[in-house]
């Protein structure tokens, strides 16, 4: 046996439908970047529509465009396609959403027509602007790293903090060799056995061993005299 949902629960599902769609007709418009956006509740002066929403396009495109945003937007949003109307000039088209009426209007239409005064009495207070969740802060980020060295910094602190680390961490590596005492350094490592050789030759060369006695006692004697007759 079903039973008959309260009127006050039918009332709230209801507003939170009208709701939406006005969410979604206001997000559609500034997809386009739609201009003096205006939200009016008109439930209590006619039974056909229960939100008017008035915006501005600077040129035909523009509303053109606005137009089709909307219309995009509330299909994505689940409802029926809405049905457009003055689409060919471009200078005001009326979107007709169901509960709720988009009127989108060039600057001097909309100044001359004036739509606040008959729909404004009731004025809603909706929140322009996107809707996206800001980006964690490094400190959020380092937290969730598990670092607390970030805590209660703000973003450019953490940043000037970690260049820090990264500088200090830099100067104290070891310097470089130029490259020209590297290059002596490995001219000097692969000739050092070569030298070594060399001099242990040069010593055996230099240390000779000592001459024969009969060259020693031939090299003490002086030349003998020739006598005279033989000289004669």
């Amino acid at each position: 046996m079903t039973q008959t949902p309260a009127p006050a629960a039918s009332e709230t599902a209801a507003l939170k439908g009208v709701q939406k769609l006005q969410r979604a007709i206001i997000d559609g418009l500034e997809d386009v970047k739609a201009q003096d956006i205006v939200v009016f509740n008109t439930a209590h002066l006619t039974s056909l529509f229960e939100r008017v929403i008035v915006a501005s396009g600077s040129s035909n495109r523009q509303t053109k465009a606005l137009a089709a945003s909307v219309r995009d937007a509330v299909k994505d949003a689940g409802f029926q396609k809405p049905r457009i109307e003055g689409e060919d000039n471009g200078e005001w088209i009326v979107v007709d959403c169901g509960a709720a009426v988009a009127h989108i209007m060039q600057p001097t239409i909309r100044a001359y027509y004036h739509l606040e005064e008959i729909w404004g009495e009731k004025p809603v207070r909706v929140k322009f602007g996107a809707t996206k969740p800001a980006a964690p802060a490094a400190s959020e980020k380092a937290k969730a790293k598990g670092d607390t060295s970030y805590a209660g910094k703000a973003p450019g602190a953490a940043k000037a903090a970690e260049r820090a680390a990264k500088q200090a961490a830099d100067a104290a590596k070891p310097p470089r060799a130029t490259p020209r005492k590297a290059a002596a350094k490995r001219a000097g490592t692969k000739s050092g056995p070569a030298v070594k050789t060399a001099a242990k030759t040069a010593v055996k060369t230099a240390v000779k061993k000592p001459a024969s006695k009969t060259v020693s006692k031939a090299a003490g004697k002086t030349p003998p005299k020739k006598s005279p007759a033989r000289a004669a």
